[in-house]
């Protein structure tokens, strides 16, 4: 029997047309615009400063985080976060995928 199963745990944003981005997470697939994603990199940039994980690790090692205009709420351990923001930065960092 063979059994293939490819399990995402990561979260990534892709680039879908001009100023729309999708940011996939392991439960579902969010639709973000332009400005949405700019208040995203802001959000996680400002979670991921040291003192900020100082204190996430010290209470509760976890964030709930609204994206999308509060339309979702994300559920993000610190692994997540860290990754997220890797994801943004890469993607801010890819002038051709942020103009595209």
């Amino acid at each position: 029997m063979n059994l293939e199963i490819n399990i995402n745990t990561g979260y990534q944003i892709k680039h879908l047309t001009f100023c729309k981005y999708e940011l996939i997470t392991p439960n579902k697939t969010i639709s973000l615009s332009f400005p949405q994603v700019l208040e995203l990199r802001r959000k996680i940039n400002g979670l991921t400063t040291y003192s900020s994980l100082t204190r996430i690790v010290n209470n509760e090692n976890f964030v709930l985080l609204f994206v999308a205009g509060k339309e979702h709420l994300v559920f993000l351990e610190i692994p997540q976060l860290l990754e997220l923001k890797e994801e943004l930065d890469l993607l801010f960092h890819t002038p051709s995928f942020v103009l595209a």
